[in-house]
C-alpha cells in the first residue's frame, strides 16, 4: 500500500462523523483526498465507489491505496452479492480503512445492470443480507448511503421499513441522501437536482431510530446549514461544495470537533501540495492528475478565475511540475498588486 505520513490528523478509531464529504466519481480520488486533508484534519472522507468485481479481479493497489494522513478514510464499495461484498470488504479492511460504506443510492443505468446503487432500495431484504455479510467479515464498521426511495417507492413507510430491515441486520449508521431516485428518464445529474429534498423524512428516521446514526445528505452548501441540520441528526454530509469550494472545510474542525488548529491561508495550503506533486511526478505521474483536484481553492476569490485559468492551461503541458502551482499564485500576487 502506497502510504505517506505529512500531517498528524485524529486517530482513525477516534473518527465521528459530524461532518463528511461525499464518495464522488472521478472527483474523490486518493489525490483529492490527500489536498483536502490539508484543509481539515478531522472530516471523514470517502473514496469513490469502487465495484466489488474490481476490487476481487483488479489491481487493487491502484483502487484502493492511500496515503496514511487521509484518515479517517472510509471505502464505499458497490455490489449486490453478499458474498461478493463480504471478500470485497475483507480487502478493503486489509488496506487500513476505518468504515465499508455500501451505495445504494447512485442511480446510474451502468450500476443498475450490475444490481448496484439505488435500485437495491427496492429489495431491502437483499441489503440487509449483504450488511450481514460483509459485517461477519470485518471488524470496522459497515455503513449504509441510500436515498429516501426509487422510482414509486418513494413513501416514509417504505423509508422506514427499508431502515428497520437493514438495521436489524447490524447495521447502525446510515447516510440518507434526502431525495429519492428515479431509475429511468433521469441522469445521475438530473437525480441530484430535480426530485425535491425532504429533509424532514431523515429527521423523522432519526426520530423514530434515535438509536442509530444518522447522516443526512443532499443539497449542503454552508457550514451554516450543517450547523442547522445537526439539530436533528448526527451529522451531514457535503457533496459538490466541497468539492468546487473545497476551502470551505477550513472552519470544519473548529466549529464542529472543537479543534482550534487552522489549516492555513490558500496559499499555504497550496505550497503545502508542492512537494506531493514532486512525489507523484517522480513515480511517472501526470500534474493534471493533481492541478484539477485543486482549481477550486480560490473559489469566489479575488484572482479566483486567473487561478483555474493558469493551472488549466499550463498544467498539461509537455514537462509540466510543481512551478506551475508557485506561477499561479505568483499571478494571483501579481493581480493583486495591480489592483
Amino acid at each position: 500500500m502506497s502510504k505517506v505520513s505529512v500531517n498528524s490528523n485524529i486517530s482513525a478509531k477516534d473518527f465521528k462523523r459530524r461532518v463528511c464529504v461525499a464518495p464522488m466519481m472521478d472527483w474523490t480520488d486518493r489525490h483529492d483526498r490527500y489536498f483536502l486533508r490539508q484543509i481539515t484534519q478531522h472530516t471523514l472522507l470517502y473514496t469513490e465507489m469502487v465495484t466489488t468485481g474490481a476490487v476481487i479481479h483488479g489491481d487493487r493497489e491502484k483502487l484502493l491505496g492511500y496515503n496514511d494522513c487521509e484518515h479517517p478514510v472510509a471505502v464505499q464499495l458497490g455490489g449486490g452479492d453478499p458474498q461478493e461484498l463480504a471478500q470485497a470488504a475483507e480487502v478493503s479492511e486489509s488496506y487500513g480503512y476505518d468504515e465499508i460504506n455500501l451505495n445504494v443510492g447512485c442511480p446510474s443505468d451502468r450500476v443498475q445492470r450490475g444490481k448496484i446503487g439505488a435500485c437495491l432500495m427496492a429489495e431491502p431484504e437483499l441489503v440487509a443480507s449483504c450488511v450481514k455479510a460483509m459485517i461477519n467479515s470485518v471488524s470496522v464498521p459497515v455503513t449504509v448511503k441510500c436515498r429516501t426511495g426509487v422510482d414509486e417507492l418513494d413513501s416514509y413507510e417504505h423509508l422506514s421499513s427499508f431502515i428497520q430491515q437493514v438495521s436489524d441486520a447490524g447495521c447502525q449508521t446510515f447516510i440518507i441522501h434526502a431525495r429519492k431516485a428515479w431509475l429511468s428518464g433521469l441522469s445521475p445529474k438530473q437525480n441530484r437536482e430535480i426530485p425535491p429534498l425532504h429533509y424532514d423524512r431523515v429527521y423523522a428516521i432519526k426520530r423514530d431510530f434515535p438509536h442509530l446514526e444518522i447522516i443526512i445528505n443532499g443539497g449542503i452548501t454552508s457550514l451554516e446549514q450543517s450547523q442547522e441540520h445537526l439539530n436533528y441528526v448526527d451529522g451531514v454530509m457535503i457533496g459538490r461544495e466541497a468539492y468546487q469550494n473545497p476551502y470551505l472545510l477550513a472552519s470544519v474542525d473548529r466549529l464542529f470537533y472543537g479543534d482550534s488548529t487552522h489549516p492555513g491561508s490558500r496559499e499555504e495550503v497550496a505550497m503545502s501540495m508542492i512537494d506531493y506533486i514532486d512525489r507523484h511526478l517522480e513515480k511517472g505521474g501526470k500534474l493534471n492528475h493533481i492541478t484539477r483536484h485543486i482549481l477550486g481553492l480560490f473559489y469566489s476569490q479575488p484572482g479566483g478565475r486567473l487561478w483555474r485559468r493558469y493551472l488549466s492551461e499550463h498544467a498539461t503541458q509537455p514537462g509540466a511540475g510543481s512551478d506551475v502551482v508557485r506561477s499561479a499564485l505568483d499571478a494571483i500576487r501579481t493581480k493583486e498588486v495591480a489592483v
